[in-house]
């Protein structure tokens, strides 16, 4: 993939972070997800990639656009496998709350695993973990490993863990450990890229989340040097079904980066919403102007690039989405 795909890519996720903005606190998550969602399909219209949605909204009969099997792009440009997540964190935006973010990974064609839309157990960490631990062991032996090849005492690491009712054991065994603890609210996403950010605090991530956003998170991982381990965790007949029907024979195998992003190169793009763990929100300025804060990554080169944008918003034309709802601020 040339280079200067990933300047396109993050001016789709700036897109679809402007949109969904002016929907913070406004208590309609739905409008701000088909707002994000709209903008981000026009905008690929312009980007120069013969793209496959792999990761999207949900498959056709489920999601009117960007949906899995949509494709993106003006064809003018090479094959490539797309994840998107037009606005993680929905909820987060309705109730205006931290770690909202417009996010895209492309990668060459076949290399993104077509994850379903169910939780995955999660292990995430930093280039000196990589290859260094298994989301097979016990936490205890996990953290035990971590901290001999961190060189540091087991009260000197800090894991972060999303705050959810379903962590409490998980939570309760780090407690015991004596390892510092990080609650991420809200941003799953967010959180598994912290532990390989180089200025990060933050050593680990475990726990379950989306495994879509699993996949998106290893995309980066995968430009940071780091690591992200899965295991899909079905419940049920259904979502075992679900699993085979996208091509998973094992759901219950562990999934290594290979297995999540491919051996090739991946991009990665996101743009905050609301501000978070890595990335400032949209601020509006005034009534013309509005700032953005971005970050684009590639596995090749391992460059990270943070980007503030000054958006004129009167020379932008940003959807209001499929359901025509309006705000005035746009």
């Amino acid at each position: 993939m040339e280079r200067e795909l990933a300047l396109e890519i993050v001016r789709v996720t700036e897109l679809g972070a402007l949109a969904s903005a002016s929907w913070i606190g406004r208590g309609d998550k739905d409008a701000a997800d088909d707002a994000a969602t709209t903008a981000i399909r026009s905008m690929f219209d312009s980007v120069s990639i013969d793209g496959t949605v792999v990761i999207g909204e949900g498959e056709m009969d489920d999601a009117p656009m960007l949906y899995i099997g949509e494709k993106v792009g003006n064809k003018r440009g090479p094959l490539v496998d797309v994840a998107v997540d037009p606005l993680e964190g929905t909820e987060v935006v309705a109730a205006g709350l931290q770690n909202a973010q417009s996010v895209i990974a492309i990668a060459d064609k076949g290399s993104l695993l077509h994850a379903p839309d169910i939780y995955m157990q999660k292990l995430a960490c930093g280039p000196e973990l990589a290859g260094k631990l298994s989301i097979e062991d016990p936490v205890e032996i996990t953290l035990t490993k971590a901290a001999h090849h961190l060189g540091k005492s087991l009260s000197e690491m800090t894991v972060m863990v999303l705050d959810r009712e379903r962590h409490a054991e998980l939570i309760n065994t780090l407690r015991q450990s004596g390892v510092r603890i990080k609650l991420l609210s809200h941003g799953d996403v967010a959180g598994a890229i912290a532990a390989a950010l180089p200025d990060s605090d933050v050593d680990l991530y475990l726990g379950s989340g989306g495994a879509p956003e699993g996949v998106l998170a290893a995309a980066a991982l995968k430009c940071l040097g780091g690591e992200m381990q899965g295991q899909l965790l079905p419940q049920g007949p259904f979502e075992l079904q679900r699993c085979m029907r996208m091509g998973i024979a094992n759901p219950t195998r562990v999934l290594y980066m290979d297995d999540m992003v491919g051996t090739g190169d991946v991009i990665f793009a996101a743009t905050g919403v609301t501000s978070g763990e890595f990335l400032n929100g949209v601020r509006f300025i005034g009534k013309e102007r509005a700032e953005t804060h971005s970050v684009i990554m590639r596995a090749q080169s391992r460059t990270i690039r943070y980007i503030r944008s000054i958006h004129f918003l009167p020379g932008k034309e940003i959807p209001q989405g499929a359901s025509g709802k309006k705000v005035a601020s746009l």
